[in-house]
């Protein structure tokens, strides 16, 4: 499904991709809010097609452009027993510490927070977990 939305200039690239991480205070006051509040606290996105049109925004002290975009699946490592395409679930973080880890990002992606629900879009390979748990590779929405 294609939104439409507002991106900074920078963003605003065919073919780019973002994670919405939420409003920010300065558009609190902004007649232009509901454009960007519309998508999903924690999804990924994809620019589509750019339109004409610019807008003056304070959070960006600049411009923004209309953009077209859609939400796009993103990799993930969950427990094992989460990992079941097509089903909906509550989002749970690793309980490790290994920075060093190179499945850390995918088992904290940015923009998941603790209990945020997410569907499983594709179910991939098993992940060799530097403290032991049971981990798997998932592609989630």
């Amino acid at each position: 499904m294609v939104l439409i939305t507002l991106l900074s200039e920078l963003q605003a690239e065919v073919g780019k991709r973002f994670v919405f991480l939420g409003p920010v205070l300065e558009c609190k006051e902004c007649r232009l809010k509901g454009i960007c509040f519309n998508l999903e606290k924690g999804a990924t996105y994809e620019v589509v097609a750019l339109r004409g049109q610019k807008h003056p925004c304070d959070a960006n002290e600049g411009e923004v452009h209309v953009v077209e975009v859609e939400r796009v699946a993103r990799p993930a490592v969950v427990e094992k027993k989460f990992a079941v395409e097509g089903s909906n679930i509550t989002f749970q973080p690793s309980k490790c510490n290994e920075l060093g880890c190179p499945s850390y990002k995918e088992c904290n992606p940015e923009g998941l927070e603790n209990e945020m629900k997410v569907a499983i879009a594709q179910v991939g390979d098993k992940v060799k977990c530097a403290v032991g748990q049971s981990r798997t590779r998932v592609q989630i929405l």
